[in-house]
Parts: C-alpha cells; sequence; structure tokens
C-alpha cells in the first residue's frame, strides 16, 4: 500500500470515527415509558394500565369462595357521601359476578341503590315499605337484576321516608324486617349466600330495624379526617344496638373508599383506621373514580358499566376479600352468640 493510499485511508478511518452514533432503535416498550414516565419517579399512566390488566386477568382465575351459611350483612355509615349505597351495590354485583346467589334489600327511601341495579321505579311497584308494613312477604316484592342473573333486589322507595313515623308506636316496630327476612330465608327455595341491606345515611328506625335483621356490619369510611368524626359516633349507636337489640352483631367489615394515593391525607386516613382496627380492614381500597360515579346514571353497577377499570377491579377485590374471610366471620359470629348463653 502506497503512502498516499495509506494516508486517504486514515483520513476515511478519521471521518468514520467523526461521526455521529447510529439511533438506537426503541422497543415498545420503551416508548411507551418514554411517553409515560414522569421525571419524579411516580407510576406511570402506562405502569398503571399494566397493572390494571395483571390485576383483571387475576381475578378471572380466582374461585371465589362461598360462605358455609348465609352472611346477612347491614351497609351503614350515618354520613352521607362515603359511598355506603354505591359499597352495597357493586360489592353485591361483584359477588355475584363471581357466582354467590347475592340479595339486596334497599332500606333508604332515595332508592338509589334500587336504580343503580337496573330496576325501573314504577308507581304501584312493590317495595320495602310494603315488607315492613306487613302487607306482603319478600318473596312477593323482589325483582330480579338484570345485569346478574344471581342478584335480586328488594327494591325502595320514598314511601319509607314516612315509615319510622307511622310504625313508632308498634311494640315490634325493631323486628319488622328481620321477622320477614327470617321467614323468607327459611322458606325459599333459593339458598342465598349473602344478603345486603343498604342502609339510610341515619341512625333512625330504619337503621334499626337493619341492624336487627343482620349479624354483620360493613362500614364505608371515605377517606377523609370528617369521616372518622362520625366512624366514632356510628360505632357507638352500634355498641348501644348490640347490648339492647341484637347481641350477635359484629362490626366484621370496614372499607376505605374514595382512596386518592396522589395525596398524602388518603394514605394517613387509612393508615389510621387500619391501626385501630387491623382485623376488619379491608387492605384493598376503592379508588376515586369517574366511572364509578357515572355507572348509576346509566341504571348500572360499574361492575357491569366498566367491568375492565379501575373501580370496577377494586370493588371485586374488595369482594374477594370479604368472601376469603367468611369462615373467620362466622365463627366470630358463633363465639359471640356462644359466649352471651353462657353469661
Amino acid at each position: 500500500m502506497t503512502k498516499a493510499t495509506k494516508k486517504a485511508k486514515r483520513s476515511d478511518d478519521d471521518s468514520i470515527s467523526s461521526l455521529p452514533p447510529k439511533p438506537k432503535i426503541e422497543s415498545a416498550e420503551d416508548v411507551l415509558n418514554r411517553i409515560f414516565s414522569s421525571n419524579d419517579g411516580m407510576t406511570s399512566v402506562g405502569a398503571e394500565i399494566a397493572n390494571l390488566s395483571s390485576r383483571y386477568a387475576a381475578l378471572q382465575n380466582i374461585t371465589f369462595p362461598k360462605p358455609s351459611a348465609t352472611r346477612l350483612i347491614a351497609v351503614a355509615n350515618q354520613k352521607g357521601g362515603v359511598g355506603k349505597t354505591t359499597t352495597t351495590v357493586n360489592v353485591a354485583c361483584a359477588l355475584a359476578e363471581y357466582g354467590a346467589q347475592v340479595l339486596v334489600i334497599d332500606m333508604d327511601p332515595q332508592g338509589n341503590a334500587t336504580t343503580a341495579l337496573g330496576i325501573v321505579r314504577e308507581q304501584d311497584m312493590r317495595t320495602t315499605y310494603d315488607v315492613i308494613e306487613g302487607r306482603y312477604g319478600i318473596e312477593e316484592v323482589k325483582l330480579p337484576c338484570k345485569y346478574f342473573k344471581t342478584l335480586d333486589v328488594v327494591p325502595a322507595s320514598i314511601d319509607l321516608s314516612g315509615a319510622e313515623l307511622e310504625l313508632a308506636n308498634l311494640p315490634d316496630r325493631n323486628q319488622l324486617l328481620n321477622n320477614a327476612l327470617s321467614y323468607f330465608l327459611e322458606n325459599s327455595k333459593v339458598h342465598y349466600d349473602y344478603v345486603f341491606i343498604d342502609c339510610p345515611p341515619s341512625l333512625g328506625l330504619l337503621v334499626l330495624n337493619a341492624m336487627c335483621s343482620v349479624n354483620e356490619v360493613l362500614i364505608p369510611v371515605q377517606a377523609e379526617y370528617y369521616a372518622l368524626e362520625g366512624l366514632q359516633q356510628l360505632l357507638h349507636t352500634i355498641s348501644l344496638v348490640q347490648e339492647n337489640y341484637n347481641h350477635n352483631l359484629i362490626v366484621s367489615t370496614m372499607v376505605i373508599t374514595m382512596f386518592d394515593k396522589r395525596t398524602l391525607l388518603s394514605q394517613e386516613v387509612y393508615e389510621e383506621v387500619k391501626q385501630h382496627y387491623p382485623k376488619i380492614v379491608l387492605k384493598t381500597t376503592i379508588p376515586r373514580s369517574v366511572k364509578i360515579s357515572e355507572a348509576p346514571s346509566f341504571a348500572q353497577s360499574v361492575i357491569s358499566y366498566d367491568s375492565r377499570g379501575a373501580g370496577s377491579i377494586a370493588y371485586s377485590e374488595a369482594a374477594l376479600e370479604i368472601a376469603e374471610r367468611s369462615q373467620r366471620v362466622l365463627k366470630a359470629i358463633d363465639k359471640r352468640h356462644v359466649d352471651r348463653e353462657n353469661k
């Protein structure tokens, strides 16, 4: 090789080495991470989507255990706007979706649970009001939910709002629903795994009837400090019911609703409740979700309205936790009954 050729080759080599490196071809995963990731290390939108997909897939591969006996659960909180009716409807629908036989009794005069479960309210429709007045039994009043074949509904109407005054002087006014429900369950050809009673946001006669008809109370707790103050009052009321009317009643479940993982407040409320009631607070929290709020306007639960969304998945996971705790809860109820008899 001549000197001129060697010089030319060195010149070419220098030119090649001075060229910018070829751009790296990004994979699809790299592109998603670059688009959705934030600089502060917070969970990205892409990761959230992947997380929801994996949680939904996991739920499809799980068999929800059924309780050995019917669980009777009142969903109560005297503070309005904490997600009480939403929790009743969606937990009931999630359990029905995964194979349980469920009955929902709407005891709220507003009838929001009735509407959310797809029941069209009509002028001459039989309701919970007729049941506690003794005109009809639950078998004659209950209606099927069109979205879930194993879910039945005892609807409510505004007539319930006057029931407290009408029933105030009856000697067994606290046991009216209990008598009707006990008779129905004993004579029903269908075995119900769960009965949920959606209570009004108050502490009156309707709520007392509900608590005298069940063995358990499920309390939705909004992720705000005002909700913690109301929780103490509710627990005090439940203790009075336990002492005077229903000795077998227990608070079996608390669930944190309207949880916003982006705020420190939500996490602090969860930790506070968890610290005081570690055995009954669900690990699952219910997020703030537009779809959860939107579903009732379409006369649906979020379980049927947005089955793969964050709200639906969260309520399904909460329902799974409730189902998995069944034997422990039923044993606690039996123990309370035995202890009371031995006193």
